[in-house]
This record gives C-alpha cells, sequence and structure tokens, in this order.
C-alpha cells in the first residue's frame, strides 16, 4: 500500500502539502491540487481512516448500537434504512455494532464505535438500565442519543414511542367494540417494549371494570412460531376467546395460521390486532389490524438532534412519540357490542 510520502515524492511537494490537500485546510493552489490528485490515483493512495481521524477529532460517522435480536423483520430494516438515508442526506456515513445479548456486551458496542472516533452515538438498547445510559452520557463528551427509552436525566438524549399508551389503545378499541375476553401475546419479557405493551393492555381492562384473567396471557418471543405456540396454549386453557392481542405482527401473523388450522374464523370467531404494521399486513386475508409505531419519524429525529448537538444547537425535551391504530379487516364487532 502506498504512503502519503510516497504520494508526495511522485507528486513533486512536500508531504505537509499532500495532507492539506486532503484534509482541505490550509491553501493549496488549484495546479498543485491537480498534482497531488494525479499521484494519488496513480499510486493507489487510500488514506488511513483513523490516523485521519485522530488529526482532526472527526470521522464524519456516526454508530449505531441494536441487540442482534431485532435484526430480522421490517422493524429494523425500517430503523436501518431510515437511519441510513438521513445520514446520507446530511454527508455522514452509518456504523452498525452489534450489542448482543448484555448490557455489558452493549457497553463495548458503544465504547468501541467511540473509540473508532464515531461523531456521534445511537443506541437502541435491550439490556441497558436507564440510569446506566444517563451515566454513559455523562462520561462521554461524544453526543449520544437513546432510542425506545425514556431518561430520566438527560430527556434531550432520548426519543421513545408511547408503547403503554399505543396498546391501551388497541386494547380499548376492541373493548369498545364489544369485546371482553380478549387475549394477550407478550412479546419476550426481557424487552421493555415488551413491558409497556403488557401494562397498557392491563390499564385498558381496568379502566372499563374488565378483570384481568392471566389465563388470557401468553407469553411469545416475537416470532410468528411463537404466536402459533401461544394460540395452542390458549386452546388448551379452554379459555373463551373473542379477540387476541399480539405484541407484533409476526406473531400475529403465526396466531392467524393456527386458528385457520384449527377451523376458527378470524375475525368471525376471533378478531386480531398486531403491532409494527408489517409490509404484508394490508395483504394478507383477512388483512391484519395493527398499530403503526413512527419509526422512521423517529430515528430521522435522533439523527435531526445528533446533528444538532454536533453544531451546538438547541435541543427540544419534547420526545415521546403517539401511534397510530390502522383497523383492517381482522377485527369486527364482538358478542356484548351494544
Amino acid at each position: 500500500m502506498s504512503t502519503m510520502l510516497e504520494v508526495a515524492k511522485k507528486a513533486g511537494v512536500s508531504k505537509a502539502t499532500v495532507s492539506r490537500v486532503l484534509s482541505g485546510k490550509g491553501y493549496v493552489s488549484e495546479a498543485t491540487k491537480e498534482q497531488v490528485y494525479k499521484a494519488i490515483e496513480e499510486a493507489g493512495y487510500r488514506p488511513n481512516l483513523l490516523a485521519r481521524n485522530l488529526a482532526t477529532n472527526k470521522s464524519e460517522c456516526i454508530g449505531l448500537v441494536v441487540t442482534n435480536t431485532l435484526y430480522h423483520g421490517s422493524y429494523f430494516s425500517e430503523i436501518l434504512s431510515q437511519a441510513a438515508k438521513k445520514l446520507e442526506d446530511n454527508g455522514r456515513q452509518l456504523i452498525l455494532v452489534d450489542g448482543k445479548h448484555s448490557a455489558q456486551e452493549e457497553r463495548e458496542a458503544i465504547q468501541f464505535l467511540l473509540d473508532l472516533r464515531c461523531d456521534a452515538v445511537i443506541i437502541y438498547p435491550r439490556f441497558l438500565s436507564i440510569d446506566e445510559m444517563d451515566d454513559i452520557i455523562d462520561q462521554h463528551k461524544q453526543p449520544i442519543m437513546v432510542v425506545n427509552r425514556k431518561l430520566r436525566k438527560h430527556q434531550s438524549h432520548c426519543i421513545c414511542c408511547d408503547h403503554k399508551g399505543s396498546s391501551f389503545l388497541a386494547t380499548k378499541h376492541l373493548i369498545e367494540r364489544g369485546h371482553r375476553e380478549i387475549a394477550f401475546i407478550t412479546g419476550s419479557m426481557d424487552s421493555p417494549t415488551a413491558i409497556d405493551r403488557l401494562s397498557g393492555y392491563k390499564e385498558a381492562l381496568n379502566q372499563y371494570n374488565i378483570s384481568v384473567n392471566e389465563s388470557l396471557i401468553v407469553q411469545g418471543k416475537w416470532t410468528p412460531a411463537s404466536g402459533v405456540a401461544a394460540v395452542e396454549t390458549l386452546l388448551s386453557r379452554q379459555q373463551k376467546v373473542s379477540a387476541i392481542v399480539a405484541s407484533n405482527d409476526e406473531m400475529a401473523v403465526g396466531a392467524m395460521k393456527k386458528l385457520n388450522e384449527m377451523g376458527i374464523s378470524v375475525p368471525g370467531e376471533i378478531s386480531i390486532i398486531g403491532f409494527d404494521n408489517i409490509p404484508t399486513a394490508p395483504y394478507l386475508s383477512p388483512a391484519l389490524s395493527s398499530v403503526k409505531d413512527p419509526v422512521s419519524e423517529m430515528i430521522s429525529e435522533v439523527i435531526t438532534r445528533l446533528i444538532s448537538m454536533l453544531d451546538g444547537g438547541y435541543l427540544s425535551k419534547e420526545n415521546i412519540f403517539t401511534s397510530d391504530l390502522l383497523v383492517r379487516n381482522s377485527v369486527i364487532d364482538g358478542p356484548y357490542i351494544k
């Protein structure tokens, strides 16, 4: 691999001149720039990015830490594509790092990105506590934004969705459509999102004076197979069910498949609502009702705030995004409709 010194010799200039051309700092005549660029091309020279980052204290890169449990499905695709596009529009690159399976590994992923001299870091945490994330923000000068969790100390550094409120909304809709025996399929219960969605379901039942029946609550794992298993569990408990709220669309799809196999009509006998509004939701038969989280809007706001931090701009503390309930053919009126 060619060195900067070899480029300088080929161009007939000093190493310092080559450095000024590459960094864009300091005056260099257009004729000399052309000589240097020609020498770079002929020599096949590629700058050492880490060395450049150390020298300039800027990388034009933003890091994103996401646990690998989010790597599948449209939800992660939307996060990644929106982040990459928004950063590209702002002349920056995205670096993705796996947060793996523990709070310690999430901390290590964050530190890895900071060691790479990323200008800022986005965290989509699964295991780190709120206090730990507040401490991480305190400990580092690079801007850090947290997605999908509400911080106590650094409220301007987080963007989150009201998952409890959106689950309340979905359950409330079913109750107002005449359903009372409403089952709930949770996500993995080590997930704050799953905990919030279960809480919203229970709160809606309580508000309408409907007793929470624990036999109607089944734990899932975000996958279609766990949606199938959840329906098998519900049927084995011989509980009366007129509607199901599944904590994501993939589990809802699995639930619909199993109900169809058992000859149970959706929505004729059981109505279903999911979350995330996957691209295939409107094209299923019946079309799946779903709660749409504003993922693109949230990621866009995160990056806008990071860029504002890097430029010394003002940060708002308004950080809660609300979801939309998209009612389709998988929901009809229940047996208690007035």
